[in-house]
Formats: C-alpha cells, sequence, structure tokens
C-alpha cells in the first residue's frame, strides 16, 4: 500500500467518525482566529476559549487593539500563560496588520508568518480555516497519529507538513488535521492509545503497539465508534 493510499484510508475513516471538522477555538473573524490561535500556544483550547470573550468585547477591532497596550493585554490574558510575550505580540501583529498589510488579515503563508509570533501552524490554520485554502495544521496530535500510521517518518512539523502535502488531497488536508485533533484527545492520545477504539486500527502501521514497544491487547473490530471529547 502506498502512503497516498494510506492517507486516503485515513481520510475517509476519520470523516465516518468525525463528520464535523472544526476548530475548536470561538471566534467571529480573521482577526479573531489569529489572536486566539496565538493564546493557545502552551495553552489549552478550552482555556483560550474562557478568556477571549472578556479580550475581544474590550478590543473589538484591530483598531482597538493598536490603541491598546501591552500591560491592558497582558491583564486579560493573564491565565492563558506566557502573558507577557503573548501580549507583546498581539499588539505587534495588529500594529503590523494596520501599517503594513492595509487592515487586513494576510491570506498567504508566507505574509501570516512575518507576523509577530506567528508560525506555520498558526498560519496554515488561519489560511484553510479562514480563506479555504489547503493546509496542514502540524500540531502536536497531527505529528504523533501522522508517524503512527505511517504517513510520515518526521517529528519536525514543517517536515511533516510537506510529507502530509504529498500524500494528503489538497481539499481534505484542513478537514483532515481537526479530525486528527479530534481523534489525538479521544483515542490516539498522547500517553495512551486506545487501538481497540480506533477507527483506524485495521490499517495503522503501529496499531497494538504501545509507546514502548510493547505489544497490546488485540484490538476490536475496526470501525467501533468511541465517545469523542467535547472541549
Amino acid at each position: 500500500m502506498t502512503k497516498k493510499e494510506l492517507a486516503l484510508l485515513a481520510v475517509e475513516a476519520l470523516k465516518q467518525e468525525y463528520p464535523d471538522a472544526i476548530c475548536s477555538l470561538e471566534y467571529r473573524d480573521p482577526l479573531q482566529l489569529l489572536i486566539a490561535t496565538r493564546l493557545s500556544a502552551q495553552c489549552t483550547d478550552a482555556r483560550v476559549n474562557m478568556v477571549t470573550p472578556a479580550l475581544f468585547e474590550r478590543f473589538p477591532t484591530l483598531e482597538a487593539f493598536c490603541e491598546g497596550t501591552e500591560e491592558e493585554i497582558g491583564q486579560l490574558i493573564r491565565s492563558c500563560g506566557f502573558y507577557n510575550t503573548k501580549s507583546k505580540d498581539i499588539l505587534g501583529m495588529c500594529i503590523m496588520i494596520r501599517d503594513q498589510f492595509g487592515g487586513q488579515v494576510p491570506d498567504t503563508i508566507e505574509e501570516l508568518t512575518q507576523l509577530p509570533g506567528v508560525g506555520r501552524k498558526t498560519a496554515n490554520l488561519v489560511v484553510g480555516d479562514i480563506y479555504g485554502k489547503p493546509a496542514v495544521v502540524t500540531d502536536t496530535h497531527c505529528i504523533r497519529i501522522a508517524g503512527r500510521l505511517g504517513l510520515t517518518k518526521n517529528t519536525v512539523p514543517v517536515k511533516v507538513e510537506d510529507d502530509l502535502r504529498g500524500v494528503l488531497p489538497p481539499e481534505e488536508s484542513n478537514d483532515f488535521c481537526h479530525r486528527l485533533v479530534l481523534h489525538g484527545r479521544a483515542v490516539c492520545t498522547a500517553r495512551k492509545a486506545f487501538c481497540e477504539n480506533c477507527c483506524m486500527a485495521a490499517f495503522c502501521k503501529r496499531a497494538g503497539v504501545g509507546p514502548n514497544g510493547e505489544k497490546k491487547a488485540p484490538r476490536k473490530k475496526a470501525g467501533t465508534k468511541t465517545k469523542q471529547e467535547t472541549v
């Protein structure tokens, strides 16, 4: 089986298991998604969603953010962690969007990664979810599960991104990554892979193998449903 064939099997299995492939961050416009994604670094999406309503109420527009201060932004995002760095990045990206991009959140990875604190993971999320372009968001769930499936041997995010772009249908790539996050929270977790509940167990290269290489108990028939985690 080629990697492209394997990728198509994974795409279809995850579609059946998680039909709603949506970002768990809550936002109303491109700028809010960009900021929420920056806040999510080393913080849970659930925590970010608790913090952003007050933040976006105080700063409802790009101009409002540009007129704000690092200190005030920092106090509103304090519980997300690393708030000094994040507040500096948020203010810096808003000013740069206003001054260099005509007040519009850029729609390319190359332009987005020029913004303070924005890496390829954030840029891919924005171009995929906001602008509908093919995107591969290589978060920890994506890297872990893609490796277990045998779609990549890399662990460096940009290399995993390149590998997945090479095997995924472009129109499926963004939703595929969202579904990997759901699967990584519910089944193929960092602590333990519950292969007996996995919709991809029939073709996963590491099915039945624990994190230290030990053999696990026989898995159930592929396609067995498991309760999805809601965050």
